[in-house]
């Protein structure tokens, strides 16, 4: 049972950061109306360092693919852990209304490391 919700969470996890990652390169999801003024400068700033949202697009996308496939999942989560604190700590300092959406997204993230853990022990020793 653990295995299957752990697909399907894994499952939801990486189409959400795949639709993310394409949105960078295809602009197909528009901003938010409301967004803060704060956020907005925030993106304007984003887009005005030319490859940092492409290179983010990038490994949200090879993220999220390899989150969904098990046996490349410790290598997806690992990927997209540094995606996960920059949209902690944006929420944080500029969005903080968004601070739980990133949270969970967080918390799911840390799963499927804690998960894996066996994988990235020989690195560590």
């Amino acid at each position: 049972m653990k295995k299957k919700i752990l697909f399907v969470v894994s499952l939801l996890f990486g189409l959400m950061f795949i639709n993310a990652g394409l949105n960078k390169f295809l602009n197909y999801m528009p901003p938010p109306k409301d967004m803060p003024e704060k956020m907005m400068e925030v993106m304007g700033a984003f887009m005005k360092i030319t490859w940092l949202m492409p290179l983010i697009g990038l490994a949200e996308i090879v993220g999220g693919i390899l989150v969904i496939i098990p046996k490349t999942r410790a290598l997806g989560a690992i990927i997209i852990l540094p995606v996960m604190v920059g949209i902690i700590l944006t929420n944080i300092t500029v969005a903080p209304s968004a601070l739980p959406i990133g949270l969970a997204l967080f918390v799911i993230n840390i799963w499927l490391i804690i998960e894996n853990r066996e994988k990235y022990l020989p690195m560590v020793r």
